[in-house]
This record gives structure tokens, C-alpha cells and sequence, in this order.
């Protein structure tokens, strides 16, 4: 019997994806989180709006704030093309690890050495009042799982590119850093896992991207890690956490956060 692999749906998916955008190479992948959905507008013109349903492996959105259309848009300033998608699988819908990180095989698969990871998340510094975009400068991963499949010893020192994480302070230099840590979800951490984050080392609480930054270091990709704080973490918030406070945060925090990325991208 013939198993179908990640690698091989990712191929599959990446054709599709040529066929509806009409052309054969993007460049740059931007995985937009809460908050961050006009992105894709600020950056240069949409070429082609692909429905998710339609090209292997992927699926409609499952999360409020998310879309579930993937975008082929013409940079502004270049000749390179992003691929934008508007929702991700997270870890917490059970789906497995390959659904959550088909994404960034797929954008592999059609060329991209470059990707930006995005997400709304909590913030353990009372500085960073919500719609704070803060640059993700490494991770702890506790969902217990990686996407890497065998005995692949992927080295995931500088994981997040110190090349890119400076070209964004030159953009903005006000961009603070921190340590995001994932956690399995749905339900929100507890005040006693935020606290054990913070002693960990963590910075930021959420319930994504680090799957998807192992799994784009393995396939060779340049990684931008962006986190916009929508909310102070439980035990640091005074009231109870909420998806529609996460919801109102980005949307109030769309165009700073947009112009940020856009304006990264472009120098890229």
C-alpha cells in the first residue's frame, strides 16, 4: 500500500495553488494570527484569492477573526509575490501535528524561503498594553509534539532569524522581544501556568506558532515571529479572559500591526 506524505500533499497542494494564482514561484508566506487580517491589503495588490477547501489538505476556518481564503499578492516595490493565509489549523482543533504545520510545507513547496508567523496572544509584561506587537525572539513548546517525523535532528538555535528580527527594529525600533510559549488549548491558561511560564522564561502565552516555526526550520525557511499582546494573561488581566477581547484588540491594533509587517516585508 502507497502512504501518502506531508511532503507528498504539500506538492499537491502547492500545484493547486499554481494553477489558481498563475504563477509557479511565491516568495515570501505570511500566516496571519488575530488581528493581523489587513495585512495582505497593506502589502501590495491581490493578484488571486484561492478558498482554502479548494487545495489539498487545507480547510475553512475554525476560529472567529480568521478567513478562510488563502491570497497571492503582488508585493509593492518588488517583483515578488506573497502567499497569504488568512487562518491556520491550530493544535487544539485535533486534527494532528501534519494539519497544524501543512501550511508551511505548503508555502515551502511553492518556493518561499521566507516566512512571518503571526498570532494575538497574552502578555506577562504589564508594559505592553493590548494591540503591542512584540517580536518573537524564541519559544517554549508545551503541547508535547513536533512535526518532525523520524530521526531528523533539526538544530533550532536562532530559530527565529536575527537577521530578520533586526531589519524589523530598524523599521520600528520601538519593537520590544520576548519569549512566546505555546500552550495546547482551547481553554485559557491559569494563573498558576502563567506564573510557571514567567519563571520559565516566557513572555507571551498563546496556543500557536510553534509547531509551524519547527516544522519551517526544518524545510530550510528564513522565520519572522510576530506576537500582537490582545490581552494581559490570566492572573496579570483583572477581568476574564475572552476570544471577543482578543477579536476587539486586533481590530483596533489592524492598521499599526499591518503597516508594521508591510513595511518589513518590503525591505525584505
Amino acid at each position: 500500500m502507497i502512504t501518502e506524505t506531508p511532503a507528498d500533499l504539500a506538492r499537491a497542494a502547492a500545484t493547486v495553488i499554481s494553477e489558481h494564482t498563475g504563477t509557479a514561484q511565491h516568495d515570501v508566506a505570511l500566516v496571519l494570527g488575530s488581528g493581523w487580517g489587513q495585512t495582505a491589503d497593506l502589502i501590495g495588490e491581490t493578484v488571486a484569492t484561492v478558498e482554502n477547501t479548494a487545495v489539498p489538505g487545507f480547510t475553512g476556518a475554525a476560529v472567529a477573526g480568521h478567513t478562510g481564503t488563502m491570497r497571492s499578492v503582488q508585493i509593492t516595490g518588488s517583483g515578488k509575490r506573497a502567499l497569504v493565509f488568512g487562518t491556520r489549523t491550530h493544535f487544539y482543533e485535533g486534527r494532528g501535528v501534519r494539519s497544524v504545520v501543512h501550511a508551511v510545507r505548503t508555502a515551502a513547496a511553492t518556493g518561499c524561503r521566507t516566512i512571518v508567523l503571526t498570532n494575538g496572544c497574552g502578555g506577562l509584561n504589564p508594559d505592553w498594553a493590548p494591540g503591542t506587537p512584540v517580536l518573537i525572539s524564541d519559544h517554549i513548546n508545551l503541547t508535547g509534539e513536533s512535526p518532525i517525523e523520524g530521526a531528523n535532528f533539526v538544530d533550532l538555535t536562532d530559530l527565529y532569524t536575527p537577521r530578520l528580527r533586526e531589519l524589523a527594529r530598524e523599521v520600528d525600533p520601538s519593537l520590544d522581544e520576548g519569549v512566546y510559549v505555546q500552550f495546547r488549548g482551547p481553554h485559557y491558561e491559569t494563573p498558576a501556568e502563567v506564573r510557571m511560564a514567567k519563571v520559565m522564561g516566557g513572555d507571551l502565552v498563546g496556543m500557536s506558532t510553534t509547531l509551524e516555526a519547527i516544522a519551517a526550520r526544518e524545510a530550510g525557511m528564513d522565520i519572522l515571529g510576530v506576537s500582537l499582546v490582545t490581552n494581559a494573561a490570566a492572573g496579570i488581566s483583572k477581568t476574564a479572559l475572552s476570544h471577543q477581547e482578543v477579536i476587539e484588540a486586533g481590530q483596533a491594533a489592524a492598521q499599526r500591526c499591518g503597516t508594521l509587517l508591510a513595511q518589513i516585508i518590503s525591505r525584505m
